[in-house]
């Protein structure tokens, strides 16, 4: 992540600004509850793909400064509201603004950060740009409500579940890198290669989130171990293992599932180690990561598009 770091920082920093000026409210609430879930930390990844992307292809202007901004604020709403609908209690190390604030708070906040957002939106005067993320913000919901349907669902497929990670996650990561080829004019090959190595990306980042969930360290992942299971959640781990699994083994899952027991975490957590599930698990996030950077052959050979290359990489080769 160094090497990203130090291709993007400057431009991260501009962001930043962006980011502090469009949160103020005269609400003071609003600025509060805002100003704790963007300053929480986080990788800032989809921010960081809009940037690079569009530097990648030779950008020269502004506007993706406040894109990237625009991005960071849609996924930060979709925070907003997660964590309420699953009731969540602790994100990157802290408690969720939920917890802090209270859920009312966090709804409307979230609602005023998507408000914003299309007013950013706006002013970059570009109706492609709006339909774009438009759309995204579109299917990101439709996703959320996938996900809702599937709790407990211990007859989801892989197909399945990988559907909802394409509406829920990816789908933001594609529309901060198609941004990059709208901003440039670059060809419909083009912002269809980035289109897929955003969505590609997403996919490998989100499935090895839901690895995370079972083999990460709390202190380093941010949030409660076994919180997937605690919510009913069929990752792609659990779907494996009711599959593939023995039969005593995917039992135990399909009983933690339907009644979401975090009680049953510790043996949920034997039976997914002893399976080859989290093997699994990796194995088809890494062929997305593949995927991803083979998206990346034709781009212009230069510092961002190695860094979207590296991001790549770096997407399953870390612990939180």
């Amino acid at each position: 992540m160094q090497f990203v770091k130090s291709v993007i920082d400057a431009d991260m920093a501009i962001m930043d600004g962006v980011i502090r000026e469009r949160l103020y409210s005269d609400v003071v609430l609003v600025r509060q509850v805002a100003e704790y879930i963007v300053s929480s930390g986080g990788k800032r990844l989809r921010p960081m793909i809009t940037l690079l992307s569009a530097q990648a292809l030779g950008y020269e202007g502004a506007h993706h400064h406040e894109l990237a901004a625009v991005i960071e604020f849609i996924h930060t709403a979709t925070l907003l509201h997660d964590d309420v609908v699953d009731e969540s209690s602790l994100r990157r190390g802290r408690d969720t603004a939920n917890a802090l604030f209270g859920n009312a708070a966090s709804v409307l906040v979230g609602d005023f950060l998507y408000s914003r957002a299309f007013q950013m939106m706006v002013n970059c005067g570009s109706m492609r740009i709006m339909e774009v993320l438009a759309d995204a913000t579109n299917v990101i919901a439709e996703g959320e409500v996938l996900q809702l349907m599937n709790i407990g669902n211990i007859d989801i497929d892989e197909a399945e579940y990988l559907k909802v990670i394409r509406y829920k996650t990816a789908k933001l990561f594609e529309a901060a890198a198609r941004l990059g080829a709208i901003l440039t004019h670059s060809d419909a090959n083009t912002e269809e290669a980035l289109s897929r190595y955003g969505m590609h990306l997403g996919t490998a980042f989100q499935i090895i989130d839901d690895v995370l969930d079972y083999s990460g360290k709390q202190e380093e992942i941010g949030k409660s171990l076994g919180d997937d299971l605690a919510e009913g959640k069929p990752t792609l781990p659990l779907i494996y293992i009711m599959k593939h699994g023995q039969a005593d083994a995917a039992a135990i899952v399909k009983d933690a599932l339907e009644h979401a027991k975090r009680e049953h975490f510790d043996a949920v957590l034997a039976a997914v180690q002893q399976s080859g599930a989290l093997h699994y698990a990796r194995e088809v996030a890494t062929k997305e990561a593949l995927l991803a950077k083979d998206c990346l052959k034709n781009l212009p050979r230069n510092p961002c598009t190695e860094a979207l290359d590296a991001l790549a990489r770096l997407a399953i080769d870390r612990n939180s």
